[in-house]
């Protein structure tokens, strides 16, 4: 397998921004294509699972409030990942943009955000494969001791870190090998979330558990939730629901129609993801309630895993098989997609020289970042690894920490939008709304979750309620890692300081040369 280094020379570079083509297959894939990349990448029934309880647990009943909550700043930074897509289709997204937007540094540590929230995600991804893969495997054996293989730490991480490596050998062959993937993967899991909603609601008809209630338009209702920190946590894993959608940008130099195909692919994603959602939130309350007991939502033996509670007395043993393998489609699907923003922004960073030049081969076969794509899945399983070694309740934390990161990057790409376009403001009232208004309140709202987050976390209670030196171990997580990105950022500019020296990226008028 050769790959070619293809870290360009002025001849590909646009005169005047320094934006630069990578090598990609382009036109590999359409809006269809896209946008079921973007639910992949989301993995709606993982993240059902992953934080229907722990969202219930902060919120109680108005769950269903809060994935709207966290619907809106989602739907206003996509705007801006359509309005900068338009005038930079580039794999970078958040990192080329930020750049082009507020400086080298900043749009650094913006790629580092995204690169490092990838990487956490990838990790809870492949965890909750391997509970689904060893639940699903002693479900159908009809053995207790199968499924108790997941409990073996040793087997669990094994397990696991095939997982990774499938996931990135699939990744690595590029774009075509992923979109049929994804197809089946994506219909199963919508298909079988639809037959769950159908027997929840029968269930909650019939009274069939002692926690069910009857629906009310006050769950809706964000303004009802208790307290604000109540609020702001359930809000920090909503947030953590809608991530991926941004895929569809990351894949922009491989799609056809990359200006426009790209955003609007994002957007029918995201759409689709805050009615199923909703749709889930409301049928699983009226089933079994919000409580801290038995099947409530909110009973913290199940709370991280709901799924593999609800589904035997839900849906019956059959059918629970069914949701046990859409569990497992839905992990599986997106720890191989997820591979697909990780890899190019690694490859933008390099073509840029803001990474080792090493980070800019693309296949040539494949036409995909190769040693992006590896050294990704080899980080997860390290991180994975050494987190499940050191915390029990890595997945939990990890989880919380991943809403830092998120609200970082996203923030961050909202308001470079704005600055970006400040002299465009002025020209139409679409203009306004949708280059400034809409990304800056989306950028503002983020920004004050990832405050109160952070401020929040530093309690032991956070999160697992586990501790390092007395403080959160949710924040020793997240800001940990933001540091060592900023401490990379600085070893970087020692060894290559062109880029961070404004030499290579600029703010010029956005082009993006396409190799022949």
């Amino acid at each position: 397998m050769t790959q070619t280094a293809t870290r360009p020379d002025a001849r590909d570079t646009a005169p005047g921004d320094g934006v630069r083509g990578k090598g990609l297959g382009g036109n590999s894939i359409g809006l269809l294509g896209s946008a079921v990349i973007g639910l992949s990448t989301v993995a709606p029934v993982y993240c059902l699972t992953s934080t229907l309880g722990s969202t219930a647990g902060e919120v109680g009943l108005h769950m269903p409030a809060v994935f709207l909550a966290g619907f809106l700043p989602m739907l206003l930074v996509a705007f801006a990942y359509r309005e900068l897509n338009k005038a930079v289709p580039d794999c970078g997204t958040s990192f080329t943009w930020t750049v082009k937007a507020f400086g080298p540094h900043v749009g650094w540590m913006c790629g580092w955000g995204l690169v490092i929230a990838t990487v956490i995600v990838l990790s809870n991804l492949a965890g909750v494969a391997t509970t689904y893969f060893w639940l699903l495997a002693g479900e159908i054996t009809g053995s207790d001791a199968v499924a108790d293989l997941d409990g073996d730490k040793a087997v669990h991480i094994v397990t696991c870190l095939a997982l990774i490596a499938a996931a990135t050998a699939v990744s690595y062959r590029g774009m075509t090998t992923t979109k049929g993937v994804q197809y089946a993967l994506v219909g199963l899991q919508l298909v079988v979330l639809a037959l769950f909603v159908v027997l929840a609601l029968d269930k909650a008809r019939t009274g069939a558990f002692p926690g069910h209630t009857d629906f009310s338009w006050s769950w809706l209702n964000p303004f009802e939730v208790d307290s604000f920190a109540s609020f702001s946590a359930g809000l920090s894993l909503s947030i953590f629901m809608y991530w991926g959608w941004d895929t569809c940008l990351t894949a922009n130099e491989e799609t056809v129609g990359s200006e426009k195909t790209p955003g609007r692919a994002a957007l029918i994603a995201m759409v689709v993801l805050v009615g199923s959602y909703l749709v889930t939130g409301v049928a699983a309350q009226m089933a079994v309630g919000s409580g801290t007991h038995g099947l409530g939502l909110a009973n913290p033996d199940t709370s991280d895993n709901v799924f593999a509670a609800l589904a035997g007395p839900v849906m019956g043993h059959l059918c629970g098989i069914l949701l046990f393998a859409a569990v497992l489609a839905s992990a599986a699907a997106s720890l191989q997609t997820t591979f697909i923003p990780v890899a190019r922004t690694v490859l933008a960073m390099s073509t840029y020289q803001a990474l080792p030049a090493s980070y800019a081969r693309v296949h040539e076969r494949f036409r995909t970042p190769g040693r992006a794509t590896v050294t990704a899945g080899v980080a997860t399983g390290v991180f994975y690894t050494v987190m499940s070694l050191v915390s029990e309740h890595v997945l939990v934390d990890t989880i919380y920490a991943l809403g830092l990161m998120i609200c970082f990057y996203y923030a961050l790409t909202a308001f470079a939008c704005a600055w970006y376009f400040r002299r465009d403001l002025t020209r139409s009232a679409r203009d306004a709304l949708f280059k400034g208004f809409f990304p800056v309140l989306g950028g503002i709202l983020l920004t004050a979750v990832f405050g109160k987050t952070l401020y929040d976390m530093w309690d032991p209670a956070y999160g697992s309620g586990s501790a390092v030196l007395g403080v959160g171990s949710v924040f020793v997580i997240g800001v940990g890692l933001l540091l060592l990105g900023a401490v990379i950022m600085l070893l970087m500019r020692r060894r290559d300081p062109a880029f961070f020296r404004g030499r290579v990226l600029t703010a010029g008028t956005p082009a993006l040369v396409v190799e022949e």
